[in-house]
C-alpha cells in the first residue's frame, strides 16, 4: 500500500499557510495528531513562523501519516529568508512500505544577495532485503565560476562521482572518480578558455 505524497504535501501546504499570518509579531506554530484507535492509523503535523529583524523570515512544516499496517509517509519543508537578502529552501518526502521497501526524495536551493546560489537535488531507494541506490545531484554558480556535480551510487555496485568545473575566465575541469570492490578509479581533463586542452594543475 502506497500512502499518497499528494495528500501529504497539500496538508503540509495548508499547515505553513495556517502559520504564516501569525508570524507578523516573532514566532508562531501550530501542531497537530489525529489517531483511530480501530486501525492503528496516525496523523501527525506541525508548522512554525518566525519574523525578524531586518526583514529575515521563515516557515517549516512536517505532515507524517502511517496507516497502521506498516505503511507510512512523512514529508517536510521549509524556506527562510535572512537579513541581508540572501534565501534558501529546502522539501523532502520518505515513504516506507510494510514489505520494508522505502523511497526517499530530498533537495535544497540558496543564494546570496550577490546572486551567487547553489541547488541540490536527489533520491534514494531500497528494496528492504538489503539492496538500496541512490542519486544525487548539485550545482552551484557565482562570481567565480560554476560547479556542477553528480553521485550514483548502488549496493553491491559501488559509487561514481562526476564533476565540471569552470572558473570565471572560462577554464574548465571535467573529472570522474569510481569506488568500488575493486578498488578506486578516477580520470579528468582540463581546458582553457578556448576549449583546448592544457595539463591539470
Amino acid at each position: 500500500m502506497n500512502i499518497p505524497m499528494a495528500t501529504v504535501g497539500l496538508s503540509l501546504i495548508l499547515a505553513l499557510g495556517a502559520a504564516a499570518p501569525a508570524a507578523a509579531a516573532g514566532r508562531s506554530g501550530a501542531r497537530s495528531l489525529l489517531a483511530q484507535a480501530n486501525t492503528g492509523a496516525v496523523v501527525h503535523g506541525h508548522g512554525t513562523a518566525f519574523r525578524g529583524p531586518r526583514g529575515a523570515a521563515g516557515m517549516h512544516g512536517r505532515r507524517t501519516v502511517a496507516d497502521g499496517q506498516g505503511n507510512a509517509a512523512t514529508a517536510s519543508a521549509g524556506a527562510w529568508r535572512g537579513p541581508h537578502g540572501g534565501a534558501a529552501a529546502r522539501a523532502g518526502e520518505t515513504n516506507r512500505s510494510a514489505d520494508g521497501s522505502w523511497q526517499h526524495q530530498s533537495g535544497f536551493a540558496a543564494r546570496d544577495a550577490a546572486g551567487d546560489s547553489i541547488s541540490s537535488h536527489g533520491s534514494a531507494s531500497g528494496d528492504g532485503q538489503g539492496h538500496a541506490s541512490f542519486t544525487r545531484q548539485t550545482h552551484a554558480n557565482g562570481s567565480r565560476g560554476s560547479y556542477t556535480g553528480s553521485t550514483t551510487g548502488a549496493s553491491g555496485q559501488g559509487l561514481t562521482h562526476t564533476t565540471q568545473l569552470t572558473g570565471a575566465s572560462g577554464q574548465s575541469y571535467d573529472g570522474e572518480t569510481s569506488i568500488s570492490k575493486s578498488g578506486i578509479t578516477h580520470t579528468g581533463s582540463c581546458s582553457n578558455a578556448a576549449g583546448q586542452a592544457v595539463s591539470c594543475p
